[in-house]
């Protein structure tokens, strides 16, 4: 398969002429290794089985040894000899040149053994660049007539055409935006999320914080976290529906510690809320919304597939949910922004807000389609819109109906754009 594109390959290009080390951080199998070749002069690979057990004694007896090379250089896997990180953040300092190292890891956390072996934070040396799996328009499955960054400036007029049904969305929730999927057959490229799932329930969920778990107890909190994608459900509630199935010495605490681990090693990313200035005296619900990092994670927890998700259509617009989501981290990542959910006291929800770090932001909710639902999804952004003081905030810059389908994206007579995802781009 040859190299795609990637919005993350212009996030890092970025980041190394401003920065002395980057390190890009994301679930297995999104790209970060094969994206960082793309911008490296020379690599070290901390877990070739050939040089492991020397990488990792050099890296106690002399780390500095490991990171001489051409620059960019490349250090996979780094976390494994957590002594590379002040090494990494020495050499910087040293040479006073940006663009020294990339740095490529799947796991977060570290015991506390081996965070002690690490002295420095690296702020002003060593940024950060979480990558995720690929959006619709880095798959080529959408046409990206419609650019959001359009819609945050003066030019507001959009015109797009959509082609895909609601089978194509299935099966691109399904598939997922794992790259090695997306050139593959049907049937290979589903077995794609499975196999990661069954890699995150076996062995990958013990690296996150060097704990041993009950694989059946990961597979019940997937499931059941499955259930609940897009939703602010409470450990209680988690812990309640896992127990169905579990004994009663399952508690908050444990299903916390479990999840904390899926956090570490990028497969769940929740969404936080959004607290603007309103004008009303409703309280702001700042519970995170749940989410998978992919919605395919969510279709093999439940063991289902596109026809399945046709069958249940509530199902799907969860999941739906889930893969709008990816796609709009990595849009608005790419215009220095981030994604957040709105709910308050009145009962009123926004699917998603995506703010800059100008403060600008446009309000969306997310919709599988049909009549009733755009007009749903369009009162409640003029409610919202409402309610938003202006006198101490700028007022949205668009608000739009993200839809799974509909033959055209458009603006609404009464503003609100309603776009395809398969439209959609950064």
């Amino acid at each position: 398969m040859s190299y795609r594109q990637r919005i993350a390959d212009v996030l890092l290009e970025n980041k190394l002429q401003g920065m002395g080390a980057v390190l890009i951080e994301g679930a297995k199998w999104c790209g970060k290794t094969t994206t960082a070749e793309q911008h490296c002069r020379s690599v070290l690979y901390m877990d070739n089985p050939k040089d492991r057990v020397n990488n990792l004694k050099m890296a106690q007896i002399d780390p500095g040894s490991l990171l001489a090379g051409a620059t960019p250089r490349l250090i996979d896997e780094w976390q494994l000899a957590p002594e590379l990180w002040d090494a990494v953040r020495f050499e910087v300092d040293h040479r006073n040149e940006d663009g020294q190292f990339i740095l490529t890891g799947s796991v977060t956390p570290m015991s506390d053994k081996e965070e002690k072996k690490i002295y420095h934070s690296g702020v002003g040396r060593i940024t950060r660049l979480r990558m995720r799996p690929m959006t619709l328009w880095e798959s080529g499955d959408s046409n990206g007539q419609v650019s959001l960054e359009s819609l945050f400036s003066s030019q507001k007029t959009i015109v797009g055409t959509c082609d895909k049904g609601l089978a194509d969305i299935a099966w691109l929730i399904c598939r997922g935006g794992w790259p090695r999927a997306i050139d593959q057959d049907k049937s290979i490229a589903l077995g794609r999320a499975f196999d990661y799932y069954d890699t995150v329930v076996s062995a990958d969920i013990k690296q996150a914080d060097k704990i041993g778990r009950n694989p059946e107890r990961v597979k019940l909190l997937m499931r059941s976290y499955a259930r609940h994608q897009g939703t602010p459900v409470s450990l209680s509630a988690l812990c309640a529906d896992m127990k169905a199935n579990d004994n009663d010495t399952l508690d908050d605490r444990t299903v916390y510690s479990y999840l904390n681990a899926l956090k570490g090693i990028f497969v769940v990313e929740d969404c936080k809320a959004w607290n603007p200035n309103i004008r009303s005296k409703a309280a702001i619900r700042t519970n995170d919304t749940r989410y998978f990092t992919d919605p395919s994670i969510a279709v093999a927890a439940m063991g289902i597939g596109p026809e399945d998700l046709l069958n249940d259509l509530h199902t799907m617009g969860l999941f739906f949910e889930t893969l709008c989501m990816r796609d709009l981290r990595v849009y608005a990542q790419a215009l220095d922004g981030d994604v957040y959910h709105y709910r308050d006291s009145d009962g009123l929800e926004c699917d998603a807000v995506v703010h800059l770090r100008n403060g600008a932001y446009g309000l969306i909710e997310i919709k599988l389609g049909g009549e009733d639902a755009m007009e749903e999804g369009a009162s409640t952004l003029r409610k919202l819109s409402q309610k938003l003081d202006t006198t101490k905030m700028k007022a949205p810059s668009f608000s739009m109906v993200l839809t799974a389908v509909g033959s055209f994206a458009y603006q609404r007579e009464d503003g609100v754009y309603v776009v395809p995802i398969a439209c959609l781009r950064p």
